[in-house]
């Protein structure tokens, strides 16, 4: 039996700025039949720095606000959110709004990932404060894999370079050098696999990956969400049919939506036009 189709919504990607629009771009490239509806809330952005109160309730205006318009499934492209707010929204939030709605989450798949990623099981991870602080990735590796070694680096220079635009000016190398650095001295210069563990990391890659030995591999979020977005669907039927499969995506911002479509040109690589809502 089919749902009849007001049942279906578009899959709602919700990040804080624009870092998000990395892992959309994945996820279509590898489920295009989707309709998708992405919300970015960058009159607040950023929430690297936020305290976990005020990521949790932020985050949560933003889900509900998707649910609104339609949405059964939202993924928090976003590694702050996804750290200190999608557990709380999962146990307390969604028994209440409606138990068939779900979210999901960035660093759990990419944790998932390091099972076949890491040779040696000795991990560093690129991130926003936020993330470091909150110790998601240390917590759910140690789950999962106890063996495994994590090294964490907060790097609060690359998210304004990357939203400036100066993704690829020289002095972008200053701070990617400083930081890559950082993380293998801390690290004790024995890592096999690095995590990009922010959403906007990935504009950053080439100076990265020139930065990072060579024998050690830096992996990015986009294609390892959309692996398993694709797998959540496969085992979850009812799910998919409750997702609508028109291939198109709408773009919301909290800000004024001529700059959204501008800088989100900057990681599409071609103009958007965006609506702009208030939380």
């Amino acid at each position: 039996m089919t749902h009849s189709q007001p049942l279906a919504g578009p899959i709602g990607i919700f990040d804080s700025g624009y870092g998000g629009l990395t892992i959309l771009s994945a996820i279509r490239e590898r489920l295009p039949g989707y309709d998708y509806l992405y919300l970015g809330d960058n009159a607040r952005a950023p929430y690297g720095t936020r305290s976990f109160d005020i990521v949790y309730q932020f985050t949560l205006e933003a889900v509900r606000a998707l649910f609104d318009r339609g949405c059964r499934l939202v993924i928090l492209a976003c590694n702050t959110a996804s750290a200190k707010a999608l557990r709380s929204i999962q146990q307390r939030d969604l028994p209440g709004i409606d138990p068939e709605r779900r979210v999901l989450g960035v660093i759990r798949p990419t944790v998932e990932a390091l099972g076949t990623l890491s040779r040696g099981g000795n991990i560093g991870i690129f991130a926003t404060q936020g993330t470091v602080s909150s110790h998601s990735y240390d917590l759910e590796i140690a789950k999962l894999y106890p063996g495994f070694k994590v090294t964490s680096m907060p790097c609060p220079m690359w998210v304004p370079l990357i939203e400036n635009g100066e993704a690829g000016d020289p002095g972008a190398d200053y701070f990617v050098d400083k930081y890559t650095k950082q993380l293998l001295q801390d690290a004790g210069c024995e890592l096999d696999t690095v995590i990009l563990g922010c959403t906007h990391y990935p504009l950053l890659y080439p100076k990265i990956r020139a930065a990072v030995p060579d024998g050690i591999s830096v992996v990015s979020q986009g294609r390892i969400v959309a692996e398993s977005l694709a797998d959540y669907l496969r085992r979850h039927p009812e799910m998919d049919n409750r997702c609508s499969k028109g291939g198109s995506v709408t773009y919301l911002t909290t800000e004024n939506p001529e700059k959204f479509g501008h800088s989100a040109g900057l990681f599409l690589n071609h103009p958007i036009k965006a609506q702009k809502i208030i939380l």
